[in-house]
């Protein structure tokens, strides 16, 4: 199986999982339930020290369940995530996801349907099956994601009302069939999973995002997910993704999903002041906004000065987008590519037809990328004219 194929799989068949862990929660008391909720919004907000206070209180309250331990490992994985982590970070996760998952099973022995062990040890699986999925060790991965999805029907037998699982059954429905259409490499193995049903999955998503009582942010992200990539409407992810990033202004994800969904929108008005920002944070250092995104940033404010007929600043602006790349050795990127081949086509609108040609010769010197190589040889022989 193609392995590219093969990590989404995985990720897919433990992905559904993680979100229905939190629904216990409420099992616990009224303090500890509120520790749970306030930490969950500073991981939310990448205020990972004050959410470690919160859930170390968890944890002291409820040394034997797994809630608070699960949801410190989840610190580690949103740094793995943002990119400002390190191998020690990768540790402690792992070391974290492992304890959770022991606690749970000295819980399953005592009571092999005991549903806090259950959710708990589904979403450990879980997460750690996409650990294993991202560092491309298969068998790992997949393990976990088996083991994961096994938990999950077990679960879902226990509480099929609960809006929080609402959220799980909804995201294996709508993926176990929008999945399939999208990479039909994959129609052979969702046979042996049961069968999917997208509309009935949006409905369950949407009633987790607006009743759920701790997996709505999950819930919206999963939607904007569905939205963006699968359904390829743009205007639901916008709702969605500006939804996450108006509640949760410091998370650099949320952050690149309302600016990339606005680009797929067409609201460049929007999408030069909100890719702004994107880089302005990206230079001043703000956590999680790396390079990679300040490249992004620069290109697509370069897009929309163009669409101005702001050329100079438009060049300026994409000639940065493949300075960074150089920087971050990321040679043979779309961005780097497209920068060079838009540099071309606003060369060619000002009548610079010498450095459009440059720009063009560049183009071709790199990987070809959704077939710009031709459009590039195109210009070089007759010049760009809108």
């Amino acid at each position: 199986m193609n392995k590219k194929i093969f990590c989404f799989f995985i990720i897919f068949t433990s992905f559904f999982v993680i979100p229905t862990a939190n629904a216990q929660w409420v099992i616990m008391s009224k303090d500890a339930d509120s520790l749970v909720k306030i930490g969950s919004d500073y991981v939310y907000n990448i205020e990972f020290e004050k959410a470690r206070e919160c859930f170390k209180q968890v944890q002291t309250k409820y040394p034997n369940h797994p809630a608070g331990y699960f949801l410190d490992a989840m610190i580690e994985w949103w740094e793995i995530n943002m990119f400002i982590y390190s191998k020690k970070t990768e540790d402690e996760f792992l070391k974290k996801i492992n304890y959770v998952i022991a606690l749970c099973d000295v819980e399953l022995k005592k009571d092999p349907y005991n549903i806090s062990a259950l959710f708990f040890k589904g979403g450990a699986l879980g997460y750690r099956g996409r650990f294993y999925a991202n560092k491309k060790e298969w068998f790992s991965a997949g393990s976990d994601g088996k083991d994961a999805f096994e938990i999950m029907a077990k679960c879902y037998e226990t509480a099929p009302g609960n809006h929080d699982i609402v959220l799980g059954t909804g995201i294996y429905n709508y993926f176990a069939e929008a999945i399939p259409e999208k990479m039909p490499a994959l129609k052979a193995i969702v046979l042996f999973f049961p069968k999917g049903n997208k509309k009935l999955g949006i409905m369950q998503l949407k009633a987790a995002a607006l009743y759920a009582r701790y997996t709505r942010i999950e819930a919206k992200v999963v939607l904007w997910q569905a939205y963006y990539s699968f359904e390829e409407n743009a205007n639901e992810s916008v709702y969605y993704s500006r939804d996450l990033y108006n509640s949760y202004p410091n998370n650099p994800y949320f952050h690149r999903c309302y600016a990339r969904s606005l680009v797929k929108n067409g609201e460049w008005d929007s999408i030069e002041f909100v890719w702004r920002n994107v880089v302005n944070r990206a230079l001043s250092r703000q956590k999680g906004y790396d390079n990679a995104m300040a490249r992004e940033g620069c290109y697509y404010v370069g897009l929309a000065l163009e669409r101005k007929k702001d050329f100079e600043k438009a060049i300026k602006y994409l000639a940065k987008a493949e300075e960074v790349s150089k920087y971050i050795q990321d040679d043979e990127s779309g961005f780097r590519i497209s920068s060079q081949y838009k540099l071309g086509l606003i060369y060619d609108k000002m009548n610079k037809r010498d450095l459009a040609i440059k720009a063009y010769k560049y183009v071709l010197s790199m990987n070809d990328y959704q077939g710009i190589h031709e459009k590039a040889k195109q210009y070089m022989k007759v010049a760009y004219r809108e």
